[in-house]
């Protein structure tokens, strides 16, 4: 399986680095290449990610990387990840679900 970086999860991911930047530019782009770095295992395990519990829908998980929700979603031939948010973010009850669409 391959994975795919929806246009939504790479621009998480571009403003997550620009607001690292502010504070730690060196970090910045470290930062950025470890969180990717944290998805390199899912094409030989795509459910080793925890169910999503917001998805209601066991095709769409999440794997943590330092406070951040790396989340995707199964599909037939390749796993699509849809967007990286804080964890702090309380995704329940959110009318606008990324997860659904596709």
């Amino acid at each position: 399986m391959k994975v795919i970086w929806s246009r939504r999860a790479l621009l998480d991911v571009k403003h997550i680095r620009d607001y690292i930047v502010q504070d730690s530019p060196a970090y910045a782009q470290p930062f950025v290449e470890r969180l990717l770095h944290a998805t390199r295992h899912l094409p030989e395990f795509p459910h080793s990610g925890r169910a999503m519990p917001e998805a209601e829908n066991l095709h769409i998980r999440e794997v943590m990387y330092q406070g951040y929700c790396i989340i995707y979603r199964l599909c037939s031939d390749a796993i699509e990840i849809v967007m990286v948010v804080h964890g702090s973010r309380n995704l329940a009850g959110q009318d606008n679900k990324p997860w659904e669409k596709g």
